[in-house]
């Protein structure tokens, strides 16, 4: 750190910001992209706030991943079609404190150049947690509708929503703008998404973790029936691309928006100076626990549109609005139980379970502990005392132990796996404890079978996740994979059963049965050993050729045997984690008994890469950017097959370079290089060319 600062120097500085530029783009998708928040509002917050302060010290250091120029999330693998804005979706400036909405409005007077006499007034609104949404009207009609995505592209969702009884399809009177995008949020009311959860619940379905959660979940579907049987909702907070605006202030321009038919916040107004603003949002954050939506804060824009475009914006965020952040409630109540729950990929997560609290308005019982280290920090015990909250009015959990001074023995987290009783296990350098069981654990057999019989694994046709399902409903997949070949026993059973005929049932046992000589490098790979990915299965296969003889050397490198464990490390791309894994795999008896049962099923034959002479022979292709017709796995497989290695990265040593779209730093590199470099056509026209 410097001297006499609470900043780092500039080297911790620019790495502190690379963490957090990953770390928040993560966060960002998993909120945005995924609708699957792992952390509260607040402690996003902080991470967003902890990255403006560094950017501000050292703004010779932003980085072009910033998260200070990005707003929401790029939209990557959705079902749904892209949709470019007119006009920049912006994300909002937030402010946590009286003092921080004073400086704002200062700041506005002095780069308007306004005396302090001058009156300043704003439109101020609560501000609710939903799924932000762009509406297109021409000629008061609507034509599209689209989330935000990235602010620069998002989905289509106009089919959608025209479920949403709050979104008119024709502006209310006439003389309407050519073009007019209104903006707000979808957003799902409490009761309702407590209803909706007991519905998920009775049917055996996911249940939605937040109303903001619900909403994007809902209004995010390929399949529209589902959203049209969703209560979701819809207020208009603004606008995007209009052909000519009915009013030239905020409230003008809104109040007409609601006068074509669309519903504000009742709770917007119209007031003059700081203190009225503060003093709104107090009297909203008094009365929030009652509203009947979940909201975060308070939002203020400066009314006069002349001076909110002179204003403009600076990075992702307007100049002239600002975001008040409400803080999270807190309360005090008994930790009564920690229960483990395993998810579908293992992992085992804590919760804790307490004595009914009031919080903001809601009745907590449950709160997430996280994980092991979060407990060991917390120095958590069944029967503690410990203050709660409710970070952004969504996500309970604990922010202190009142009662760790009292004598009283740890807890201590579960070495085995409370579902199949596995052994569970965290990795070094890892936080999160996993079950080493796999296929034979029920909490993952859905998760794991789905992989194994998926296009990259086995690639049985007609055995998708629905079907799987429910043959292990049925129990017909109770002791793992090597069932799925002795499906032929069910067969009369399946015949009629939930629509299943007899045609449908013999191609599928025919497809099951074409795979009794599976590619032993798929097999692997579908077995779902941690770190042991498709390239990495083709890698040891392509060493050891067969699986016994793979499964003898890793059991005896996690015995400690050094030749073994020095034949495993030498093979291409495996190294201490991938044998690890591979050794915690073997060691757990379910996994053997799995391994067994299956190998008397099957019967790979032995591994072996075959060859074709082409035009790539013996060179090293690079893949970059996102490829079209296929995975990258499937890129590099071709690529081998070819007679090329694959590398992951650029150097005087690659002699090509595959670009898709997107392509960034390492096609940079390659031109800089003089390094030859095709697209995915250039590339598709090699491997038809080698025959």
């Amino acid at each position: 750190m410097t001297p006499g600062t609470d900043l780092p120097g500039e080297a911790e500085a620019a790495n502190e910001l690379m963490r957090l530029a990953k770390a928040i783009a993560r966060h960002n998708r998993l909120y945005h992209a995924e609708d699957a928040p792992e952390i509260a509002d607040a402690e996003y917050d902080a991470l967003v706030r902890r990255n403006a302060e560094l950017e501000a010290a050292f703004p010779h250091l932003i980085r072009p991943d910033s998260p200070s120029v990005a707003v929401g999330h790029e939209i990557a693998a959705s079902p749904l079609s892209k949709v470019r804005h007119a006009v920049r979706m912006m994300s909002l400036d937030n402010a946590f404190s009286p003092e921080e909405v004073e400086e704002w409005v200062a700041r506005m007077r002095r780069f308007l150049s306004l005396p302090e006499d001058t009156a300043l007034a704003f439109t101020a609104e609560d501000k609710i947690d939903g799924l932000s949404c762009s509406l297109r009207y021409e000629h008061g009609k609507l034509v599209r509708a689209a989330t935000r995505g990235d602010g620069e592209v998002g989905e289509d969702v106009t089919a959608n929503v025209r479920h949403i009884p709050d979104i008119v399809q024709h502006f209310a009177g006439s003389g309407h703008p050519e073009v007019f995008e209104v903006r707000g949020e979808v957003y799902m009311e409490k009761q309702a998404f407590a209803a909706l959860n007991a519905a998920q619940h009775e049917a055996g379905a996911r249940l939605f973790a937040t109303p903001r959660n619900a909403a994007a979940g809902s209004l995010r579907q390929k399949d529209v029936s589902v959203t049209a049987k969703r209560p979701l909702r819809f207020l208009a907070h603004g606008w995007g691309e209009v052909s000519v605006l009915p009013a030239d202030t905020q409230m003008g321009v809104m109040r007409a928006i609601s006068q074509w038919g669309l519903p504000l916040s009742p709770l917007l107004v119209r007031l003059e100076g700081v203190a009225a603003l503060l003093a709104h949002y107090a009297a909203i954050g008094a009365g929030r626990a009652k509203l009947p939506y979940d909201i975060d804060g308070v939002v203020y824009k400066l009314d006069r549109l002349d001076w909110q475009a002179r204003l403009g914006a600076v990075g992702k965020a307007p100049r002239w609005a600002l975001a008040h952040k409400f803080p999270a409630e807190q309360a005090e109540t008994t930790l009564e139980a920690i229960d483990i729950q395993v998810g579908r990929t293992g992992k085992l997560t804590p919760v804790g379970r307490l004595s009914g609290v009031l919080v903001g308005g809601v009745t907590v019982y449950n709160v997430t502990l996280h994980n092991r280290d979060e407990i060991a920090r917390l120095g958590l015990r069944v029967g503690d005392r410990v203050k709660i909250q409710r970070a952004g009015d969504v996500i309970p959990q604990v922010v202190e132990n009142l009662t760790r001074d009292t004598a009283r023995a740890p807890y201590a987290f579960p070495d085995h796996c409370p579902v199949c009783g596995s052994e569970a296990v965290a990795e070094e350098g890892e936080v999160d404890v996993r079950c080493t069981g796999g296929l034979v654990c029920r909490a993952q057999q859905l998760e794991r079978l789905r992989h194994f019989v998926g296009r990259a694994a086995l690639d049985i046709e007609g055995l998708g996740e629905k079907t799987v399902a429910e043959f292990l409903e049925l129990g017909w997949l109770a002791k793992g994979p090597a069932d799925i070949f002795r499906l032929e026993a069910h067969r009369d059973e399946l015949i009629g059963h939930d629509g299943w005929q007899e045609k449908s049932v013999d191609n599928l046992l025919a497809a099951i049965e074409a795979r009794r000589a599976p590619d032993a490098a798929r097999l692997l790979f579908g077995l779902g050993i941690r770190h042991v990915g498709a390239v990495t299965a083709r890698d040891l296969l392509k060493h050891f050729h067969t699986l016994p003889a793979l499964r003898e050397v890793a059991e005896r490198a996690h015995a400690g045997d050094a030749e073994a464990l020095a034949e495993l490390t030498a093979v291409e791309g495996v190294g201490p984690v991938v044998v690890e894994a591979l050794g915690d795999f073997f060691h757990e008896p379910h996994n053997r008994a799995v391994w067994d049962d299956l190998l008397r099923e099957v019967a790979p034959p032995r591994y072996a890469v075959e060859t074709k002479a082409s035009a790539v022979s013996g060179k090293t292709v690079v893949f970059t950017g996102k490829l079209e017709t296929m995975s990258r796995d499937e890129a590099k497989a071709q690529a081998e097959r070819l007679g090329a290695k694959s590398a992951g990265s650029v150097s005087a040593k690659t002699d090509l370079v595959v670009a898709g779209s997107g392509a960034g730093g390492k096609l940079k590199q390659a031109a800089a290089l003089g390094i030859e470099i095709v697209d995915e056509a250039g590339w598709a026209a090699i491997v038809a060319a080698a025959g």
